[in-house]
């Protein structure tokens, strides 16, 4: 690690990722922190020609490691040993956030506060002295609005010129912790600096706070480090919790919350924050709550945002998407002026061209939809859903902080079930945490977008608005249905209490909005660039082969020479049924023989025996067997099967017009299909991830055969019934 390493801390909404994009801007990444499913971001900034390397630490209340983010923040601060650490508190907030302040004090990093989120804190009211809460902790404190980056020089420099001289005169406060506690904390700290039990990674007072705590990560690591030390520290801390259990109800870990609590409370009492408002005025956060959070208006409101966030996606993204499928069959047809007939024209054009093209052309409707979801996370909005519908997802035996992993996992059109499914980590009870990962499949992940866009423009192009609302809409009832039966049968038991901080209301800043949107975006064209590009090859190659036996070439090729030798209605009979006796209706009737005969034409014929009921031909199973791997190659391997048919002007044609064109399809069968779609088996990274994050393959492979079990079910309801009504025939 860089000697120049700055470590960004803070509690969740606190604007810590507003800050890291306002210092690092382009100049960052993103991962997982090795071992572990939680994000990790750094990014690079050059302060006064003083390199600079921010790591942003995932958003915690504590260092008490009951959480993966908790426990990755503590091990960075403690492994990579940062020169400094920025921690972000937010200023309408102090006795909340000052919780962790004090907690990274006691590790003994030197830290800058950012007092940031000033003018929300004006805004209600609070003066915040500044200077003498500097004087108080003895750290810097710098105001700071990280979404308009004020204060964001003046922090940087202070940071930097820690991390080139050190702390110096920098000695925050040591909290006591009562006549019970200290006593016995000194005793601790003394024995473990004596023996050095840890001191490579964490001073001794913390350390001895932290047996204190019962922190099992930390107690683990010193039974394996010293075993007789760490027995003789646990019986001091079973002798004190015990004393404390008799004479004041309470545990060790109480009354070191209680100490810290009790510290901020008499730090902001002592001028350093004052209140100019009536103690009973209502903010306008909180009138804006009364409606939002409204069991009655907020659904409402909610239905009206995301019906808004559909209309804006598709109307603005129309000419865009135009523009890039106009550009990749331009540039198919380069390809095809420059080379010669053959499988390397065949794989460049239906293959890649097709295949890929036929995904990335639906790019500016997922960047637009990222977009929109940017602005209700950054708005705060998104946790007021949460907090709205948890009665909701108590009804089905969810819990509230399954509204989160939704909403990652495409609960609002564009998420991923990856992260959907890591998201579940927030839940403590096993059977809502199990209910929820395999009900997130059926969300509308941006995998299943291409398909929804490519059927909607095709079949419904005049409700694309409504039309996926109806579709999230669906979505969602399927989850909350299957979770409710699931969780009065194999996933049994009482649901959770639920508890949720509302974040401010924030402005997004177009910055911070714009990083978000990237960043989701390029993994999705990097997803389309190299796993897709894959798939959609491998699924050529088995729409090439094995070739068309050369009797029936032959048999092709006497019906040309007979078209040739005469009128067509001379040789009416010989050339192939079906055709209209042209050169280029032999051609293609040719190319979906050809088509039917490879592995992959075989493999879709055969599911016809089964899919008939849902009005599926083999070309749409063989969609779905690629879709398996990824929703988006649905979409690509229609892409690929049409494109290889083709012939003469209707090979510029785009892919929907030839869907709406074929007798085989009509607005039925399209929405049988995205609805199938929408519910068979996730893709196989978030089985893998299931799997995981389950502990068992058991579950993962109960949601493979669940999944399209009732996919299958509710497509044969859907095609048959609407049959029955007289719709598609």
């Amino acid at each position: 690690m860089s000697n120049d390493l700055i470590a960004l801390a803070g509690n969740p909404n606190a604007g810590k990722t507003s800050l890291f994009n306002a210092i690092t801007g382009a100049r960052q990444h993103v991962a997982n922190y090795p071992g572990v499913t939680v994000e990790r971001k750094e990014g690079y900034y050059s302060h006064n020609g003083h390199d600079l390397h921010i790591v942003d630490l995932p958003g915690t209340y504590s260092l008490t490691a009951y959480s993966p983010e908790e426990l990755v923040a503590r091990e960075v601060l403690t492994t990579a040993q940062p020169r400094v650490v920025i921690n972000i508190v937010d200023a309408s907030n102090l006795d909340r956030n000052l919780y962790l302040t004090l907690q990274l004090f006691e590790l003994g990093i030197p830290v800058v506060i950012a007092l940031n989120m000033m003018d929300v804190a004006e805004g209600r009211g609070m003066e915040i002295d500044v200077v003498q809460l500097s004087q108080k902790l003895n750290v810097p404190v710098i105001p700071t609005i990280a979404r308009s980056g004020q204060g964001k020089e003046e922090l940087l420099t202070v940071a930097s010129r820690i991390a080139r001289e050190g702390a110096g005169s920098l000695s925050p406060p040591q909290i006591p912790y009562g006549p019970d506690i200290d006593p016995v904390l000194q005793e601790m700290e003394e024995k473990i600096s004596a023996a050095g039990l840890l001191t490579a990674f964490y001073p001794a007072r913390w350390t001895a706070l932290k047996f204190l705590e019962s922190d099992e990560e930390v107690v683990a690591r010193g039974r394996a480090t010293a075993p007789e030390l760490s027995a003789e520290l646990e019986k001091m801390v079973a002798k004190v919790s015990e004393h404390l259990r008799k004479t004041l109800d309470t545990y060790p870990e109480g009354i070191i919350a209680d100490y810290r609590y009790g510290f901020i409370a008499a730090l902001l009492k002592s001028g350093v924050l004052k209140q100019k408002h009536e103690a009973d005025r209502l903010y306008l956060s909180d009138r804006i709550d009364r409606v939002l959070t409204h069991r009655l208006a907020g659904p409402l409101v909610m239905c009206v945002l995301l019906y808004g966030l559909y209309y804006f996606a598709f109307t603005f993204s129309d000419i865009p998407v135009k523009w890039l499928q106009d550009g990749f069959a331009a540039l198919g047809g380069v390809i095809e002026s420059n080379l010669a007939p053959g499988l390397l024209r065949s794989l460049l054009v239906n293959g890649v061209i097709n295949g890929v093209g036929g995904i990335l052309g639906f790019v500016p409707i997922i960047i637009f939809i990222f977009l929109g979801i940017a602005f209700l996370e950054d708005s705060g909005y998104l946790a007021r859903a949460a907090f709205m519908l948890d009665r909701v997802f108590r009804t089905f035996g969810l819990h509230g902080n399954s509204f989160m992993a939704y909403i990652v996992g495409g609960g609002i059109a564009g998420g991923c079930g990856v992260p959907g499914v890591m998201a579940t980590r927030t839940l403590r009870s096993s059977n809502e945490r199990l209910a929820t990962m395999l009900t997130i499949g059926f969300m509308n992940c941006g995998a299943k977008l291409p398909v929804y866009a490519l059927l909607i423009g095709a079949f419904f192009a005049g409700n694309k608005p409504q039309m996926m609302m109806l579709l999230t809409l669906i979505s969602w009832s399927m989850a909350f249905l299957v979770a409710k039966f699931l969780r009065t049968t194999v996933l049994r038991g009482p649901n959770t209490p639920f508890l949720l901080e509302l974040p401010p209301y924030r402005l997004p800043t177009a910055r911070g909005l714009a990083i978000h949107t990237w960043e989701r975006s390029w993994l999705y064209v990097r997803k389309a660039g190299t796993v897709l590009l894959a798939v959609s090859i491998l699924f050529w190659a088995l729409m090439n082969f094995p070739r068309l036996p050369e009797s029936k070439k032959a048999a092709f090729d006497a019906q040309r020479r007979a078209l040739a030798a005469g009128p067509a209605w001379q040789v009416k009979g010989v050339v192939a049924k079906g055709t209209d006796g042209t050169a280029s209706a032999i051609d293609a009737e040719e190319a979906r023989e050809a088509l039917r005969y490879s592995v992959a034409g075989r493999m879709g014929t055969a599911l016809e025996h089964i899919t008939h009921l849902c009005g599926f031909d083999w070309r749409t199973n063989v969609a779905l067997v690629g879709g398996v791997a990824g929703k988006e190659i649905v979409v690509s391997v229609l892409s690929t099967a049409y494109s290889m048919g083709r012939t003469g002007d209707r090979k510029n044609i785009p892919l929907g017009a030839l869907l709406a064109a074929d007798p085989a399809w009509n607005p039925l069968v399209a929405f049988t299909l995205i609805i199938f779609t929408m519910l068979y088996v996730p893709c196989v990274v978030s089985v893998v991830c299931l799997a995981k994050e389950a502990g068992s393959w058991k579950w993962a492979l109960f949601s493979v055969v669940f999944n399209t079990t009732v996919a299958f079910v509710m497509a044969v309801l859907i095609y048959q019934g609407g049959r029955l009504l007289g719709i598609g025939i």
